[in-house]
This record gives C-alpha cells, structure tokens and sequence, in this order.
C-alpha cells in the first residue's frame, strides 16, 4: 500500500490541533501518519501532541524557537525522506485546511507529482477574510506569477501533496525562502525541473482560535525573494 506522511508546522496551536487530528485520522487513511513540527509553542502545543501520540501515529519534532514556516516544512521533509514514503502532504495546523480534501489528492497525484490544493481556481472558495486580506493574497499571486512565468492560480497555498521524489529532487538545502514564500518557491523549482502541478479547489477557513501569523514581513518577503529567484533563475539553483 502507498505510504503517506502528513507534516503540519504548529506555534501554539494547542486549541486546534486536537480537532485537527481527529478529523485526518477519521478518515481511515491507510499506512498514514502526521509529523507536528513545534517551534516551541509556549501555549504547550507540543505536549498536547505528546498526549496525542499516545492514541495516534504522530511524530514530534521540537524546535528551539520560531524560525518560520519554511524552515519548518524544510527540517520536516529532511528527516522524513529517509523514511521513503510515497507521497507527503503539508497543511496548517488552524484548521484553515480541510482534512476530508485528502483523499481527493491522493487520488490526484496518481495523475502528477504535485498537487496544489487552490482557492483560485473553479470550486475554490475563501471564507472570513476582509477585502484587505482577498486583495493582497489575489495581488500575490498575479505578481508571483507574473514575474515567474508560471500558470498556477494558488501559488501562495499550504496545502500541497507531493511525491517524494519530487522534494528529492527539490534540494532542500538550497530553499532560501524562511517563511511563505517557501510556497511560491517550492512549486517553482517542482515547475522548472519538469513536474506535472495540478490544481484542485478547496475552501479556505480563517483559523476560529489563535491568532493568524500573517503580517507586513511575510508580504515583503514574498516581493524580494520572488524577484531573486526570477534574477537568479540558472541551472545551479536546481
């Protein structure tokens, strides 16, 4: 049977994080399991997934500080692709990700090797953002597109399935991205190494508890690391 790991990066994270395994293991997955990558959570997130492991197949790995998403997703995928699973999912720990959409990307993968779970395409919706957060995450997308080249709606999503051999390829060690951008340029380099990137819709929840980590640096971010890979765009980066 395919093996899948699910990894999902938590800062306090404690209120979600109950529901949020339940839910993946209601689900009845075969030979699938979640690895929580805690940047030391001071709400007690990773002792909460400790209790959790007890009754669920969850790893933990505890960071000393928070030292941002992409980082987080990196040391994550590094210690599990020795494990040789056949496919890994990466999705928040909010809830904001709908767990039930699984199954449908490992349907999808058997037709790719990346799938992008998108707000931006047919069937996609976004649920309790104010227009200030819909026109930045939409101004995101285009300009990262723009200046990428690339044809994909929701380059800025989290939720992602992946073949191993994808991220094998990827060279985590040369990432740049410390924070969301870790997105936009995953699926970049997938792109320019020849992966098939499919799309399919989901709705996206702003979190109900805790509060979002999106702020002024993830945007600036996103607009300087995205003109550096385009600049720097040479056989070396991959």
């Amino acid at each position: 049977m395919p093996r899948t790991i699910i990894v999902t990066p938590t800062y306090n994270e404690r209120d979600n994080l109950p529901e949020l395994v339940e839910r993946i293991f209601s689900l009845g997955l075969a030979d699938t399991k979640l690895v929580v990558v805690d940047d030391n959570s001071p709400d007690g997130t990773a002792e909460v997934a400790e209790e959790l492991a007890q009754r669920y197949p969850i790893d933990l790995i505890r960071r000393g500080q928070k030292s941002g998403l992409g980082t987080a997703y990196a040391a994550a995928f590094k210690k599990i692709l020795p494990e040789r699973p056949d496919y890994i999912i990466q999705m928040d720990a909010d809830l904001s990700h709908e767990p039930e959409v699984i199954p449908q990307m490992l349907q999808e993968i058997q037709n790719c090797d990346v799938v992008l779970g998108s707000r931006y395409v047919a069937g996609g919706k976004i649920k309790n953002w104010d227009i200030t957060r819909r026109l930045v995450s939409r101004w995101g997308n285009f300009y990262a597109r723009l200046i990428l080249g690339l044809p994909y709606r929701d380059l800025t999503s989290g939720f992602k399935c992946w073949r191993r051999e994808v991220l094998e390829k990827i060279d985590l060690d040369k990432l740049s991205s410390v924070g969301y951008n870790f997105q936009i340029e995953t699926t970049y380099r997938a792109h320019r190494l020849g992966y098939k990137v499919c799309e399919i819709p989901i709705t996206f929840t702003e979190r109900k508890t805790g509060v979002s980590k999106f702020n002024l640096g993830i945007i600036l971010e996103s607009f300087v690391k995205v003109i550096l890979l385009r600049l720097l765009k040479s056989s070396s980066l991959f």
